[in-house]
Parts: structure tokens; C-alpha cells; sequence
């Protein structure tokens, strides 16, 4: 019996969402996620400013419905494609960096929103948990 392609195992990040769920202390856990790459999408009509800094990441905000901001991230293409099939630009960036430039607003973090795999950290939590 042949898996569809949607139901392939879930990647090392994905497992260390799923083990999270379970148990947000899991040290393990939040070491693979915090070395884990993710999709930072950037919307088509973001400039490419040639005096852009490398180092830096605009981050896409997102209103959720109860009116809080959100920056979305993924771990595979399919996973951004599935919430957010407009965006077809992203940029790869290890979530443990990222999470040391969070910034100071009260934006939390959501990976994968719409998989079963999915978590939102506050940004409290994205500052502690991940910037390792």
C-alpha cells in the first residue's frame, strides 16, 4: 500500500513540535527546534533593497482572529503552502537565531499554524525556550 506524499514521517523539527505538545520542558525537544531551519516566508511585494542587510529578517506579521500579531514560520515548504499558498518566496534561517533577534513587542510565534504539528510560543517564550 503506497503513503500519499502528505502523509509522509514528519521531520526532525516536526517531531520536536509534537514532543513539545506533550511536554513544553522537553530540553531535547527544544534543542532540536532551536537548531531546526525554518521558513520565514517574505511576501511577493517586499523590496529587495540592494543595501539590505543579510543579517536581518523582515518578519511577516499576521493579525490572528482575536485581534493578536503572530509571525507564521515553517518547517517544509508544503507546511507554508498549506496556510499561506499566495507567498512563493521564503527565506531558510535556523529558529534559534531568529529567536535571538526577537523583538521586544508582545508577537508571538507560530510554527505551522495550520498542521497538526503546530505551536505558538509568546514572545517570552520564543526569547527563553529558544535563543539558546
Amino acid at each position: 500500500m503506497e503513503t500519499p506524499a502528505h502523509d509522509a514521517l514528519p521531520t526532525p523539527a516536526q517531531q520536536a513540535l509534537d514532543a513539545l505538545v506533550a511536554n513544553a520542558e522537553d530540553q531535547g525537544a527544544l534543542d532540536t527546534l532551536a537548531h531546526s531551519d525554518v521558513l520565514v516566508p517574505v511576501p511577493d511585494d517586499a523590496l529587495d533593497g540592494e543595501g539590505a542587510d543579510a543579517t536581518t529578517v523582515a518578519l511577516p506579521i499576521l493579525e490572528q482572529p482575536g485581534g493578536d500579531p503572530v509571525v507564521p514560520v515553517f518547517t517544509t515548504e508544503n507546511e507554508m503552502a498549506e496556510l499561506l499558498p499566495f507567498v512563493s518566496r521564503y527565506r531558510l534561517i535556523p529558529l534559534g537565531a531568529l529567536a535571538s533577534q526577537w523583538p521586544d513587542e508582545e508577537i508571538s510565534l507560530a510554527i505551522d499554524g495550520s498542521s497538526e504539528h503546530a505551536l505558538t510560543l509568546t514572545s517570552q517564550g520564543v526569547r527563553t525556550l529558544l535563543a539558546r
